[in-house]
């Protein structure tokens, strides 16, 4: 599982249907040597804004977490060709602050004319200190522009996600956030929030608050179906285990047991 950090490259699938078999049709982005991302590139987030697309992705240069930086190709189509950006779009915080270490794991959208840059950061100092399998505590701030490619300018109450209060080095990651309905939503990878075999879904009248604050990401939903039985339907009969899928007017996110010996917990599918 480590070719993420060292050596991996985003490449490009199309299929006639979401269900359908994807075709390979290439690399559209690979490390370039002697660059910024000499030696990654992954974590993709691709979007459309004013008729171009935009492909905001993460990598390194050596190969290891602390030069992960969030990067930006540029297309007219989605088959390319695409420009990369010289440099970053975003770098990490001032030594010591709590995105010293990093920025990876962007989430994009477009709100009232400002661009909202969702990234995942921790601190260098907790991570290099920390024992276990996982360590330092991940944390998602907010950085905002008047144009898709910046320049991102940091929001000043970040970071806007933070359950390290929670004890027991709570955390998220993986985040995608959308905007509907007037609230902004976020799904992301739970770390011990309540556990570390299910998704998480929040959301936020304003989108910046942190988690401790009035206003902010406050309806951390458990990924259970007997906490959502008014919005789970059978659905994806072609696969081995029972799944789900919960329907929104923009999104549709489908569940299927982790086990199929147990039928309480969830694993998310996109």
């Amino acid at each position: 599982m480590s070719g993420w950090i060292n050596g991996c490259e985003i490449a490009h699938a199309v299929a006639d249907t979401p269900e359908s078999k994807f075709i390979v049709t290439g690399t559209i982005l690979q490390p370039r040597p002697g660059n910024w991302d000499a030696t990654t590139c992954h974590n993709p987030f691709i979007t459309s804004f004013n008729g171009k697309y935009y492909l905001y992705y993460m990598g390194n240069s050596n190969g290891k977490t602390n030069t992960k930086r969030i990067g930006l190709a540029v297309s007219d189509s989605l088959y390319g060709p695409w420009q990369r950006m010289d440099t970053p779009i975003l770098q990490p915080g001032e030594t010591g602050s709590w995105d010293d270490h990093c920025t990876t794991n962007p989430s994009v959208i477009r709100y009232n004319q400002q661009y909202l840059l969702y990234y995942k950061s921790w601190n260098t100092k907790e991570y290099e200190s920390a024992g276990g399998s996982i360590r330092g505590n991940r944390k998602y701030g907010l950085a905002i522009a008047d144009r898709p490619e910046g320049p991102y300018k940091k929001y000043t109450g970040n970071p806007v996600i933070d359950f390290s209060s929670r004890g027991n080095n709570a955390q998220l990651e993986d985040a995608f956030v959308w905007h509907e309905q007037n609230r902004f939503h976020m799904l992301a990878r739970d770390m011990g929030y309540y556990n570390h075999q299910y998704g998480i879904i929040m959301n936020s009248r304003n989108g910046k608050n942190g988690v401790n604050q009035r206003s902010h990401f406050m309806r951390q939903i458990n990924i259970l179906a007997s906490h959502l039985p008014h919005r789970i339907s059978p659905a994806m009969a072609a696969l081995n285990a029972p799944s789900y899928c919960l329907k929104t007017a923009s999104l549709l996110i489908c569940l299927q047991p982790a086990r199929v010996v147990s039928y309480d917990s969830f694993v998310l599918y996109l």
